[in-house]
């Protein structure tokens, strides 16, 4: 039984590689490169003539955005080195990106679809009182992709805007912003109150929403709330978290769920990310998409995070 049924599958695989194998190579080439980079590579499974195409330069050209030359030279790690094919630059683009625009900005290929990703390095930020070393402070990490990541050390007021020009996304794709950061074993003040995210064109209308910023289901800490001096907004006015005892009053902080369930997520990294919300970059469109968080409403300090930057890629298709 088992000896008719690989012959039945050798019959077939024949009939395939013969009725293939009549069609011009250049002509399935032409085909792939009319599909995405997944396709590609699930049809090059089919026969030999499909697997010989899908390594034709011409297919993984189609596939590389339409301004690659240009992207590529701005490469600040010593230039992008030669590559025996396209396809192994698209997939160089994919899993190592190029640190471009003086080290403000990375930029990568999203494997399955071919389409721009970047992360606005923090240097690129707008982050309110940034350069007041009280407040903030510039550091370098190993781990980090960019030479400085931003450290806040403590602020009642946390805010972080990130721009970027929507003509260097790719057109007609519903991007998805997130803020990539790290807590450390000083981070304190976020569990009184949700951070505010939002995206859309500068100067439009916006979508907001709002986020914690510590993972769900993990224990809050609690501190006392140490509410703003009237003398100053930003007047720090004293030790935030003085020594407690059992017998003091401490205000618990609630535990609001986020309004769309959305939380801190580990990446693939080690950095965690949270979603700033999704917008469509239309074909033709023309401004700059703004992206933001912020949280200064509860009046209490907040400390301890570590900030990459802003990533934008693609909303995932759903498959």
């Amino acid at each position: 039984m088992r000896s008719r049924s690989w012959n039945m599958d050798q019959e077939n695989n024949k009939f395939v590689e013969d009725f293939f194998g009549s069609i011009p190579e250049g002509f399935v080439a032409k085909a792939l490169s009319l599909t995405t980079p997944r396709d590609a590579c699930r049809l090059s499974l089919v026969c030999s003539v499909f697997r010989s195409a899908a390594e034709w330069d011409a297919v993984w050209e189609s596939f590389l955005p339409p301004d690659y030359h240009k992207i590529v030279t701005q490469d600040e790690n010593a230039g992008c080195p030669s590559f025996g094919s396209k396809k192994d630059l698209y997939l160089r683009l994919c899993d190592h990106p190029l640190i471009i625009d003086g080290g403000n900005k990375s930029f990568s290929l999203d494997k399955r679809t071919g389409k721009k990703c970047y992360m606005l390095a923090a240097r690129d930020l707008s982050i309110v009182w940034g350069d007041t070393p009280r407040y903030w402070r510039w550091i370098s990490l190993p781990e980090s992709r960019f030479t400085e990541v931003a450290e806040l050390i403590s602020v009642c007021w946390f805010e972080v805007h990130g721009r970027i020009n929507t003509s260097m996304l790719s057109p007609n794709t519903v991007y998805v912003a997130f803020i990539v950061f790290k807590s450390t074993s000083e981070t304190h003040g976020f569990e009184y109150q949700p951070a505010e995210v939002s995206i859309g064109i500068s100067g439009l209308e916006s979508q907001t929403q709002t986020v914690f910023l510590e993972p769900e289901g993990e224990p809050r800490r609690r501190y006392p709330v140490v509410p703003r001096r009237r003398m100053g907004m930003y007047h720090r006015g004293g030790v935030a978290y003085p020594n407690l005892n059992q017998n003091q009053n401490v205000i618990a902080p609630v535990n609001y769920p986020s309004a769309n369930g959305n939380g801190p997520r580990q990446r693939e990294d080690g950095w965690m990310e949270i979603e700033l919300g999704e917008y469509l970059i239309k074909g033709g469109e023309e401004g700059e998409l703004e992206m933001s968080m912020t949280e200064v409403k509860g009046g209490n300090w907040k400390g301890g995070l570590v900030i990459q930057g802003i990533e934008i890629r693609p909303k995932p298709c759903k498959t």
